[in-house]
């Protein structure tokens, strides 16, 4: 199939944060019209607010990116939020684009979505054939509702929803907050702060030994217009870099970018989380799709992006 999105009205929901933002820039090339809608002017948790939202904007895809997200501690303290919140924004949007008759949706889920144990690299069919991860299961368990919904409308209604299911992302406008964050923005935010006081030490959480696959948000934003433009099955498409690397050595690829020469040093006392999380980029690749962005280019890019925009000011997260 191919969805023109020439002089198609596209909604990202979730504009403000490092995807959304990522592909309004990627849309930017496609000749479309972007819609967006800041959060003082549209509640994402406003079942009625969103519906008449869409139903008078009458979009001709959206992009469905927006969500309440963080790392291991935010999804230990705030489990309650992590499920309801996403649980709400994910079937707010998608319902009322049905009500709306919005045939082309995609909505984004996460690599957490698979089982703990689950044989590497993880392929999509994997998705419930296992435990998940306890240290993120409450926002895995949104996500996969947001993939069956999306399922369950092309199913029963016949919409053009599909899903994608981005692995661990960096880049611009990505959350530094050292208290929500994800592995690889906090490691840059504490290897610069290490640098900038002059600490002889580095702390590591657990053991540095777990393994974790990056992709820079830019290459996942390209993915994923061309999964809109390109894709239409009900069967979710791993969104991947296909290569791995240790919490350990991404910390050293980080020191190094970033100028800190202190000693690492590990605190054993926190979870490592999931031993191994390497998704199959196999479907994407198939497709025609690859990434065009290193691991070492796109922390460095990060990195100047941090010091750039963040550096020194109040760090806040944007959804």
């Amino acid at each position: 199939m191919h969805f023109d999105l020439r002089s198609k009205k596209v909604w990202v929901a979730g504009h403000n944060g490092m995807v959304g933002s990522a592909v309004i820039r990627r849309l930017a090339r496609e000749n479309c019209e972007i819609l967006i809608t800041s959060r003082s002017e549209l509640d994402l948790l406003d079942q009625r607010a969103v519906r008449d939202w869409v139903d008078s904007n009458r979009p001709d895809a959206i992009v469905l990116a927006a969500a309440k997200v963080g790392g291991i501690l935010a999804n230990s303290e705030f489990p309650a939020s992590f499920l309801y919140e996403n649980l709400v924004i994910e079937t707010n949007i998608i319902h009322a684009a049905h009500e709306a008759d919005v045939d082309r949706l995609l909505f984004l889920g996460s690599s957490c979505i698979y089982p703990k144990l689950a044989d590497q690299p993880i392929v999509e069919e994997a998705l419930l054939t296992g435990p998940l991860e306890p240290t993120n299961e409450w926002y895995a368990i949104a996500k996969i509702a947001g993939i069956k919904l999306c399922q369950a409308y092309r199913q029963q209604y016949g919409r053009d929803y599909i899903s994608a299911m981005p692995t661990n992302l960096y880049g611009p406008n990505d959350n530094f907050d050292l208290h929500s964050s994800h592995v690889l923005p906090a490691l840059i935010r504490k290897a610069h702060e290490a640098k900038k006081s002059g600490a002889e030490t580095l702390e590591i959480w657990g053991t540095g030994t777990p393994l974790r696959e990056f992709l820079h948000v830019d290459d996942c934003a390209d993915a994923l217009v061309f999964l809109l433009a390109n894709y239409s099955s009900d069967l979710h498409v791993n969104v991947g870099s296909g290569n791995d690397v240790s919490i350990l050595d991404l910390t050293r690829l980080i020191c190094k970018i970033v100028g800190f020469d202190g000693e690492l040093v590990h605190d054993t006392s926190k979870p490592d989380g999931t031993p191994r999380k390497l998704m199959s980029a196999t479907k994407l690749r198939e497709m025609g799709w690859s990434p065009s962005i290193s691991l070492e280019e796109g922390v460095s890019t990060t990195y100047r992006w941090f010091t750039e925009s963040v550096d020194g000011q109040s760090i806040e997260r944007k959804t």
